[in-house]
Parts: structure tokens; C-alpha cells; sequence
């Protein structure tokens, strides 16, 4: 390669990495709403690929975790029990129902068991998470690891645009989105960004249900390991203590309301930054090595758990 052609070269993966930096530090701005961040990072993904994927990737996981935490000092530690109470027993079955179909799923389609059964309990639970925390149980190869987040990972980018269109056109209350968001999109993050958009209320109530059915990660991948006799270990999603204990300083300690809302303030722009730093994530290469057969278990799991649930919240099966 020529001088010219290297300087060139350099050039731009300099001028990448430098727009890359200012669109991030971009969405930390109060007027960048969520889906417009996602929309950003998931358009440099594709035409331009995100320069940093590495340091993104661990990045953007520490920066959700913090900014859940940062949510939670904008909810009432009554509310969230109130939440949680309501929501064990559908999510319980859900999380049963789901798994179970996906499996199922997976055989029909003579998926790869491993794989199958990452894009069914990350469908199930919590998307990436349960993927990450279910991997080494599983003994699941880093190809089987990218495939179920690659498509999990779509579907959430899917879901932050589509499901509150789908809210604001069935007219649903806040009340209702919150929680039909919780249970159909995969992960924390997209569960967030969708009901955000969709209002403050229906945002309170969307976390603390995903969150409360996140903690069913850890019992349900310790009984997988002793169900398959394995000593791998199980990572805990401590975040979500934060997330409780936030919501119990907010409650107990009322006087600093203006400092609680400004730490929920701050949880929401990091959001926004996650969603862009997640989206830049989705690649060309990314989507090339999905494939159809397990794109469809994902996507058939994802419409009959989405639309079931959606059908028990309209009937007031689900309140």
C-alpha cells in the first residue's frame, strides 16, 4: 500500500473515531431522547463500524448498571414491592412458558441445542444477561455466545421503536405498557428506553418489573447446574440490589428529593449513552452471522410471548 493510500486510510479511522466520541458525548445532552441515540448507534454501526467494539461492549454493560441503579433513586421502595408482588406470579409462569416453547422451538428447527436454549432463556428472562449467566453452564462455544446476543440484541433494537407505536396506537395506559414492555422485551436496557418514551409512570413501573424478573436469573441458572452436575460459576446481577437500595434512600430520607432527582437525571442520560454505545454494536458482520434458522426461533418465541402477553393485559388477565 502507498504512502498516499495509508494516510488516507488513517485519516479515516481517525476522522471515525473522533465522530464516534463527539456522538457519545452528544447523547449526554438533555434534548437526545433514547430512541434517537439507539438510531444513531445502530446507523455508525452499519455504515461506518463502531471503532472502539471492545471497549464499547464492557462499557456500555458498567454504564447500565449504573444508570439503574441511578433509576431507582426516582422510585419509591413501596412501589417497587408493590410492583414485585404483583408481578411474581405471571412472571413465573411466563419465564416456564416461554423457556419451554423455545426449547421446542429448537428441536423442530434442528438448532443447535446450546444455541437454542441461550435464545430461549434470554427471550425468557432478561436478554443478554441470561445469556451471559446461562454461557458457561451451558459449556456454550463463543460462536453459539454471538449468535443468541446477535439476535437478541436486534430484536431489542426492534422493540425500542416498535413497541410503544404499537402502545400509543392501541391506546394503552402507562400502567399497561410499563408492565407489557417488561414482559416481551428482552433486555433492561431496551425495556427502559422503550417505556421512557413512552412516559415517566410507565417507565417506574417497567423497570421494577424487568428487574424483578432479572432476579430469576440466579435461581433458575443454579438449578440448571445442579440439574447438569456442573461447578461453573454463577454471576449475580448485584445491580439490582443497587437499584432497591436507590429506591430506599428515596424513601427514606425525603429531604434530599433534589439530590435523588438529580441522581435519577443522571441515571436516565446514561441511558441514552448506553443506547447509543449498544447500538453502534449492531454490524454487518454481526447480522451475516446470525443465520435464518435461529433468527426464526428468535423471532417466532419473540411474537408469541410479546403477543400473549400483550392479549392478557388487554383482557385483564395481567394487571
Amino acid at each position: 500500500m502507498s504512502d498516499n493510500n495509508s494516510a488516507k486510510l488513517f485519516s479515516f479511522e481517525y476522522l471515525t473515531q473522533i465522530l464516534f466520541i463527539v456522538l457519545s458525548i452528544g447523547s449526554l445532552l438533555p434534548f437526545v431522547d433514547t430512541p434517537t441515540a439507539l438510531a444513531a448507534g445502530i446507523v455508525f454501526g452499519l455504515l461506518l463500524n463502531n471503532p472502539f467494539p471492545k471497549l464499547t461492549s464492557k462499557l456500555s454493560k458498567i454504564l447500565l448498571q449504573i444508570s439503574v441503579v441511578g433509576l431507582g433513586f426516582g422510585i419509591g421502595i413501596f412501589q417497587v414491592i408493590e410492583e414485585g408482588k404483583h408481578s411474581i406470579i405471571y412472571t413465573i409462569v411466563g419465564i416456564t412458558i416461554t423457556i419451554a416453547i423455545g426449547i421446542y422451538l429448537g428441536r423442530l428447527l434442528e438448532i443447535n441445542s446450546r444455541t437454542s436454549k441461550l435464545i430461549s432463556f434470554g427471550t425468557a428472562i432478561c436478554g443478554g444477561s441470561a445469556i451471559a449467566a446461562m454461557a458457561p453452564v451451558l459449556k456454550a462455544k463463543d460462536e453459539e455466545i454471538a449468535v443468541s446476543l446477535a439476535i437478541v440484541f436486534t430484536l431489542n433494537s426492534i422493540g425500542l421503536f416498535l413497541f410503544p407505536f404499537i402502545g400509543h396506537s392501541l391506546h394503552m395506559s402507562q400502567e399497561s405498557f410499563g408492565v407489557w414492555a417488561a414482559l416481551a422485551i428482552h433486555d433492561t436496557s431496551s425495556v427502559v428506553g422503550a417505556t421512557a418514551a413512552f412516559g415517566a409512570t410507565a417507565l417506574a413501573i417497567g423497570t421494577t418489573v424487568k428487574l424483578t424478573r432479572a432476579l430469576w436469573i440466579t435461581p433458575i441458572v443454579l438449578g440448571y447446574a445442579f440439574y447438569k452436575k456442573t461447578s461453573e460459576k454463577i454471576h449475580f446481577p448485584y445491580f439490582i440490589i443497587g437499584f432497591v437500595l436507590a429506591a430506599i434512600v428515596h424513601s427514606t430520607l425525603p429531604n434530599f428529593n433534589a439530590v435523588w432527582d438529580a441522581f435519577a437525571f443522571g441515571g436516565r442520560r446514561l441511558l441514552v449513552l448506553t443506547l447509543f454505545l449498544i447500538g453502534s454494536g449492531l454490524t454487518k458482520d454481526v447480522l451475516r452471522n446470525v443465520g435464518f434458522r435461529p433468527m426464526f426461533q428468535g423471532v417466532t418465541l419473540w411474537i408469541i410471548a410479546s403477543s400473549v402477553s400483550l392479549f392478557a393485559i388487554i383482557r385483564g388477565i395481567i394487571h
